[in-house]
């Protein structure tokens, strides 16, 4: 059986559509159980009704942390250790959810991490910042979740070179064709572990897709 997996996102949900993708056309070690959003007029649901994958709404607001631990108790019974994946998903988990899964709640962030992070950090303000800054590589971020935003221990990141030029809109695709192909593989890779009754590990730094020019990878 394969760990089932709840995604949540709060935009139009392109990383959603790439882990579906992927754990459509290649042999995965977890499915997509659920889409929790917390806006109503989030296009990432009618990516989840073109996948035919239950989804449902959570707004913030009063009771919260119960709502999201009601919704999710569907999911994690039965002695099945569910992964939450947040792809897009704008709000801090409540502390309520992260204490009970510790572990199995991962995060993809635009940016090397702990570097242009934090609250407020999302979207087109990285990539404005990054430039602002003038580094010469930025990249993608898969990490755990703990109680604070963009905080917990890192799993994997992949360089993305910062090139002349480059407005928030052209780094912001090559840093998003970036994510799409690196969460797949971490999920898959921390599915696996769970799957085992382990803990998760940091992704093998050998792992496919990763091509490299001198020293450094480059997607």
């Amino acid at each position: 059986m394969t760990v089932p997996t709840v995604l949540f996102a709060s935009g139009t949900g392109s990383n959603v559509g790439a882990l579906l993708e992927a754990c459509r056309t290649l042999p995965a070690a977890w499915h997509p159980a659920l889409l929790v959003s917390d806006r109503e007029d989030a296009p990432v649901l009618d990516l989840a009704r073109a996948h035919e994958l239950a989804a449902v709404v959570v707004p913030p607001g009063e009771d919260f942390e119960a709502r999201l631990l009601e919704v999710l108790d569907d999911v994690d019974g039965e002695g099945r250790p569910a992964l939450l994946v947040l792809a897009g998903y704008l709000r801090l988990v409540p502390a309520g959810v992260v204490d009970r899964f510790s572990g199995r709640i991962l995060n993809v962030h635009p940016s090397l991490l702990p570097a242009f992070g934090g609250r407020g950090m999302y979207g087109r303000r990285i990539h404005e910042a990054v430039l602002a800054r003038g580094v010469q590589v930025t990249g993608a971020t898969v990490h755990l979740v703990d109680e604070h935003f963009d905080a917990g221990p890192i799993l994997a990141q992949w360089p993305v070179p910062v090139h002349a030029g480059d407005t928030p809109e052209t780094l912001a695709a090559r840093v998003l064709a970036t994510e799409h192909r690196l969460y797949p593989l971490v999920v898959d890779h921390v599915a696996r572990a769970l799957e085992q009754g382990a803990e998760p590990t940091p992704l093998p730094p050998d792992s496919s897709s990763r091509p490299t020019r001198s020293g450094l990878v480059f997607p």
